[in-house]
């Protein structure tokens, strides 16, 4: 599913495509900017995204092996809830019967 896609789901809810637009950028900006400014978010029963740091560090090449310095940065993270989870699981084994 895709932006569009997620807006669509919406909008058969709340029965207006400019509302669910509105609120689908709403929802991802507010994400966004909490989560770079160091901010936790969390969602009970969907998940948790934050912001986490990668210490510099040596890597390798593939092709050549040579060792190539990576600098450190920061990220975000997505971790997600026991409810997501469990209809994740449960999803894939019904997949997995199939």
């Amino acid at each position: 599913m895709n932006k569009k896609e997620l807006v669509d789901a919406i909008t058969d809810r709340v029965g207006d495509k400019k509302t669910a637009t509105e609120a689908v950028n709403a929802i991802l900006d507010a994400i966004q900017h909490a989560v770079a400014s160091g901010d936790k978010v969390s969602i009970t029963g969907f998940g948790a995204f934050e912001m986490v740091h990668k210490p510099a560090r040596t890597a390798r090449n593939p092709s050549t092996g040579a060792p190539i310095k990576v600098e450190e940065s920061w990220g975000p993270k997505f971790r997600p809830g026991n409810d997501f989870k469990e209809l994740v699981n449960a999803g894939g084994k019904k997949s997995s019967k199939k």
